[in-house]
């Protein structure tokens, strides 16, 4: 067929439009090569999901006797586990009672701070370092020695339990001896690999204790 030269020029402009309308399809239909996680893509969000137990509760199958009975079979935390959160809670409560007129709020933030969430030092830190409170026990030269006692399992969660323990406290204030006594909620819960001090409040307060 022969074409004149006006019917070769409408026919190449007419490839050109459909070359490229393809070329825009292609682009934009395709997947993207970078999509991956490959150099220059945009990293996912990720959101973390609750923690759970470190292993499911194993469980009992068998016949249940008060001889052998494992309680430890159907609860989210090991013997250790538990041994570990106790000994912890009770520790930061004496911890947290102990303190010197001439200390310095960020030494008793650092002495609590393997025991405790950043978040929880940082409320106890701005809490110690609190101006009126600084001003009264410097007047007075109040040094307070700590101690406590466990008292009992409050609530047990998959990630948390908390316990009630009892707070003691030994102080010499204005020349004068006195002690101080009062029961605490501590909440010890999984963070990261470890157990930490997740929430801590008086105990008629009443407390929250599972963390995710």
């Amino acid at each position: 067929m022969n074409l004149t030269d006006r019917q070769r020029k409408l026919m190449f402009a007419g490839l050109v439009v459909v070359l490229a309308v393809v070329g825009v399809y292609l682009t934009v239909a395709a997947p993207d090569d970078q999509g991956d996680g490959g150099a220059g893509s945009t990293p996912p969000t990720v959101t973390a999901g609750p923690t759970g137990p470190a292993s499911p509760p194993p469980g009992i199958s068998g016949t249940v006797t008060a001889g052998d009975f494992d309680l430890y079979r159907l609860l989210p935390f090991s013997r250790q586990e538990f041994a570990t959160a106790a000994d912890l809670a009770q520790r930061f409560t004496a911890a947290y009672g102990t303190y010197r007129f001439d200390e310095d709020p960020k030494v008793y933030g650092d002495r609590l701070a393997g025991m405790v969430t950043e978040q929880l030092r940082g409320e106890l830190e701005r809490g110690a370092a609190a101006p009126g409170l600084l001003e009264e026990r410097r007047r007075q030269q109040t040094v307070a020695t700590g101690t406590a006692t466990l008292d009992r399992v409050r609530d047990i969660e998959d990630n948390s339990v908390i316990f009630l323990v009892t707070g003691k406290q030994q102080i010499t204030k204005g020349g004068k001896q006195a002690q101080d006594s009062r029961q605490y909620a501590v909440t010890v819960a999984r963070d990261g690999g470890s157990l930490r001090v997740y929430a801590f409040a008086p105990a008629e307060a009443g407390q929250a204790g599972d963390t995710g």
